[in-house]
């Protein structure tokens, strides 16, 4: 695999290739309500709070049962509408799309084969946290992927372990990409040769403020016609560096 694939791109999920964050939507409809969730937004932003902490709070404001959870996203949730052609073309030149995400992998499954199809499912790899139901009692809680790390799900040891267990090294490293939107994509920020940071969102305040390179977008058209400059084009990833 390593020899002859052109790039490799990890995306965030929820906000990223979803318009609306599943996991905000869960926490502003069913938990405590987005005036709280904004405000632990911010103390996440500005270091008061790890996202870890910040998350769990959120989470578990949310009574609803996991499996009510999941339908009332399936029926809320919309798809960025340039995903299904950036991902049929990843595919068609052999690109991995990774989903490296800080929610939880049975949402992302669901909505995945939802919105794109259980071709998608198949050929996506979810790397994001898991989830402990407890059916008798009505109760589910995430389980990280990292319980170590204040992210809960450390995007960037993610992203190196991916491309360890797939046997590339700084001698066959393809160009690699990373598309994000908010506080849970901090991890992930430096670990690629182009991050895309969706305009007007948290990801982009980050990365003013701590002065890492990234290239703005607005939806997966414009990823998609970036990425397949470099590419197809001969485009230099650097030539979309935006500050």
């Amino acid at each position: 695999m390593s020899s002859n694939i052109p790039a490799i791109v990890f995306t965030d999920w929820d906000g990223t290739v979803t318009l609306q964050d599943s996991n905000d939507y869960l926490t502003e409809n069913l938990g405590f309500g987005r005036p709280k969730r904004l405000e632990v937004n911010d103390e996440i932003l500005y270091g008061k709070k790890s996202f870890k902490q910040g998350f769990s709070e959120m989470l578990a404001s949310i009574p609803t049962p996991f499996p009510e959870c999941i339908d009332f996203l399936l029926k809320n949730i919309q798809l960025d509408p340039g995903f299904k052609e950036f991902f049929q073309w990843a595919d068609s030149r052999g690109i991995p799309v990774v989903v490296v995400s800080s929610g939880m992998t049975p949402i992302i499954h669901a909505l995945l084969e939802r919105l794109v199809g259980a071709e998608a499912v198949s050929k996506i790899l979810i790397m994001s946290n898991d989830v402990k139901i407890d059916e008798a009692a009505g109760k589910w809680n995430i389980v990280y992927k990292h319980p170590e790390s204040g992210f809960g799900h450390d995007k960037s040891l993610s992203i190196k372990e991916y491309l360890t267990d797939k046997g590339f090294n700084e001698s066959n490293m393809p160009p690699l990409f990373y598309c994000g939107d908010g506080v849970s994509d901090l991890s992930a920020a430096k670990e690629t040769n182009l991050l895309f940071a969706k305009h007007g969102k948290d990801l982009i305040k980050y990365c003013r403020r701590e002065d890492i390179p990234y290239t703005e977008f607005n939806d997966f058209a414009e990823i998609l016609a970036k990425v397949k400059s470099i590419v197809d084009g001969g485009k230099s990833y650097k030539d979309y560096i935006e500050n």
